[in-house]
């Protein structure tokens, strides 16, 4: 095997945690890949024998590339504003899901919803820390700061995602349940019923596209999802189980066209957070592979 081969069989190597850094830097599947593939481009401009670590080299190249993309989000921020639902993993309940090595430590919706607030500089420092163990003296040159200045980032970034991110159970067939109860006292209209399920504070966000006229709606506390829920009793019969993010979700969908897929935060037996994606223009690219199966 000759040296470019070689070195493309090593890339392909590093590719699934590639995806996975970038993912969860910038919420988007597909500009996940696009920076990724910068990186095997960049790595092609290199000189033989010049990257002596090539998986630190790739990762360092790949979070550039983010924090441009974060940066130039900042910079020209989509309108409506409001809370924007990164691109949804969507995997079969009893199978294996598509995008496996995503969905294998993927992290919930719901902290990935946290994660879209954070400045550039605070999510990177935080993903590649506390998600990867990238050293400080690592991420430092990446957001421009002192090492310990990209600690006290990563350190801003954690109390944000501990205040705003509910830590799910890890038990499934927990969640599932959980996930169960509420689609069932929704077909019946049981609002006692919603109650005893949800969360006091339950947060419901829901991401609708510009075509439905904004880009989201957030309910806060159990009476007014509850309410709103039995409003819709209709789409629990379309709702198809999936894991959502590598949690207990659904795919709403009606005779193959999705409406929505909704993931589960399930904490302590009852629904901490329920973010719904039902953008028109996202949904056909996020759930084809999952209708498809």
């Amino acid at each position: 095997m000759d040296g470019e081969n070689a070195l493309a069989v090593r890339f392909e190597a590093e590719r699934p945690r590639l995806r996975s850094v970038a993912y969860r830097m910038l919420g988007s599947l597909s500009e996940a890949d696009d920076a990724v593939q910068e990186s095997w481009l960049r790595l092609g401009r290199v000189e033989p024998g010049e990257v002596r670590n090539l998986a630190a080299w790739l990762t360092t190249v790949v979070a550039r590339v983010c924090l441009n993309v974060l940066r130039s989000r900042e910079r020209h921020p989509e309108e409506p504003l409001g809370v924007h639902l990164p691109d949804p993993l969507i995997g079969a309940p009893d199978g294996d899901p598509e995008g496996a090595a995503l969905l294998a430590d993927a992290v919930g919706l719901a902290l990935m919803v946290v994660l879209e607030t954070l400045e550039p500089g605070e999510r990177v420092a935080f993903v590649l820390h506390d998600m990867f163990a990238v050293p400080f003296d690592v991420i430092a040159p990446l957001v421009e700061r002192s090492p310990a200045a990209a600690r006290q980032l990563a350190s801003r970034a954690r109390r944000r995602v501990r205040d705003g991110a509910p830590v799910p159970d890890p038990d499934r067939a927990r969640q599932r349940a959980a996930v169960d109860a509420f689609f069932a006292a929704t077909r019946d209209g049981d609002l006692e019923a919603l109650l005893a399920v949800l969360a006091p504070d339950v947060v419901l966000r829901s991401d609708n596209g510009a075509a439905r006229g904004g880009r989201a709606v957030v309910l806060r506390g159990a009476e007014e999802v509850a309410g709103q829920a039995v409003m819709f009793r209709a789409l629990a019969e379309a709702a198809r189980p999936a894991l959502v993010n590598g949690a207990a979700g659904v795919v709403v969908a009606h005779r193959g066209r999705p409406l929505s897929v909704m993931a589960f935060t399930v904490t302590g037996g009852r629904i901490a957070a329920i973010d719904v994606l039902a953008d028109p223009a996202r949904l056909p690219d996020v759930t084809a592979a999952f209708l498809a199966s």
